[in-house]
């Protein structure tokens, strides 16, 4: 069983936590199945959910190469050195990543979030789409904050051939089936 889940900001990406923050338990509710990777607490979009460990790691570990694409709103617009800086790598704690793929798009189709990102006056930001083959802690953010611009929101929309869609904030469906609700 493989399902995919639109992570709301603020959610831890496990079943339990002693510290009484929202989890994937608040929103999931079939037994058995594991996250194929994380998303930070202050990260959203598609988490994959599975009971297959084989599938839990063929989804998740680099060496199997699914590219994971990102929706990022960035402090002020990366000119082309630093957009070339993503596609080549950069240095980040942990080592130099691999290159990535990276362009300004428009603002995606993403909801607003509770709580807001902070509004600046004087500060344009930019959305990026930035699509990655490994995952160390934090990537993208340590990313784009080592090229100059902070990350400000972070939503993933595809792991592999999988997409987020049109898939509202806290719900799942199970991939090749319906949506449900929490």
């Amino acid at each position: 069983m493989l399902l995919a889940l639109h992570k709301p900001f603020g959610v831890l990406s496990q079943f339990t936590d002693g510290d009484g923050r929202s989890t994937l338990a608040d929103y999931v509710d079939v037994p058995g199945v594991y996250p194929c990777g994380r998303l930070d607490r202050d990260s959203e979009g598609l988490l994959l959910l599975t009971d297959d460990g084989r599938l839990q790691h063929r989804l998740s570990h680099p060496r199997f190469g699914k590219e994971k694409g990102y929706w990022v709103l960035v402090e002020r617009v990366p000119d082309s050195a630093a957009l070339k800086r993503l596609r080549d790598g950069v240095h980040i704690k942990g080592g130099r990543t691999r290159p990535a793929r990276v362009r300004l798009i428009d603002p995606p189709p993403v909801q607003p979030r509770d709580p807001p990102v902070r509004y600046r006056k004087n500060v344009v930001d930019q959305w990026l789409e930035l699509w990655i083959s490994e995952g160390m802690n934090r990537q993208v953010r340590r990313m784009t904050a080592a090229v100059g611009h902070p990350c400000l929101r972070l939503v993933r929309f595809a792991i592999g051939e999988h997409r987020l869609g049109d898939l509202p904030p806290g719900t799942w469906r199970q991939v090749g089936g319906r949506r449900r609700k929490r």
